[in-house]
């Protein structure tokens, strides 16, 4: 793993908690000491600050993302205002924490992460047990889906709309499928939260509508009927009125 912050007592702390709950951490204190590492030494995460001097996290995660590398990233941010998060988003972050943090929310997030790309840096504590496998999905995995217009190929992870072929960051495509598989059907936020995440935020998250909103602006256009519709006080569905 590598963890990029520019305040000393922040990346101290959370670099002994890290080393603590099993993980092998690099911790730097800016952008370009990221940049090297992650060029000389691919981590299996980065864990960025967004507010660094010089290049700033949001930097390394588009330099990172031009250059083809899809290393799952965690931005850490004092930032709260949607625009903010949208903006972490835009350059390519899988997730965000936003400061003040409990690192607990950080290890929770990072072992999503790191389920949903598979690539085995997770550390097993005893005290984190395997949540049950999800519900099967409404079309078999692995086969080309398609509703309400959207075409996606999940073991290529590629979309469509129509002819137009999406650019989707993980997360983006992952929530997509999910709506497609599961069609004309209102799914809950706890429900998305699980399937997506592996772990439900609570009520008072505004992580699901940042995605959901950022997904629509690269999923609709002009002419074009919505797909992703808003069940107020319940959740999303996927369907073509």
């Amino acid at each position: 793993m590598l963890l990029a912050e520019d305040d000393r007592a922040i990346r101290n702390a959370l670099e002994r908690a890290l080393v603590l709950e099993g993980y092998r951490v690099t911790a730097v204190a800016d952008g370009v000491e990221a940049l090297a590492h992650a060029h000389t030494s691919p981590p299996d995460v980065l864990v960025l600050d967004v507010m660094m001097p010089g290049i700033d996290g949001l930097q390394v995660c588009r330099v990172l993302r031009a250059e083809g590398d899809r290393t799952p990233i965690l931005m850490l941010t004092a930032l709260v205002e949607t625009a903010d998060r949208i903006a972490g988003l835009d350059a390519g972050a899988d997730d965000y924490v936003v400061k003040p943090f409990d690192v607990e929310e950080v290890f929770a997030r990072l072992r999503a992460l790191l389920r949903r790309t598979g690539n085995g840096a997770a550390p097993e504590p005893a005290a984190a047990p395997e949540r049950p496998a999800p519900a099967a999905p409404r079309q078999p995995a692995g086969r080309r889906l398609e509703a309400a217009g959207v075409r996606m190929d999940p073991q290529a992870r590629r979309a469509w709309r129509g002819e137009r072929e999406l650019e989707l960051t993980r997360t983006e495509f992952e929530l997509l499928e999910l709506l497609v598989r599961n069609a004309g059907v209102v799914l809950d936020h706890a429900t998305i939260y699980d399937r997506i995440w592996g772990y439900d935020f609570g009520p008072g998250s505004k992580n699901l509508a940042v995605y959901v909103g950022y997904l629509r602006r690269k999923l609709d256009h002009p002419g074009a009927p919505p797909l992703i519709h808003t069940v107020r006080g319940v959740g999303y569905v996927l369907r073509e009125d």
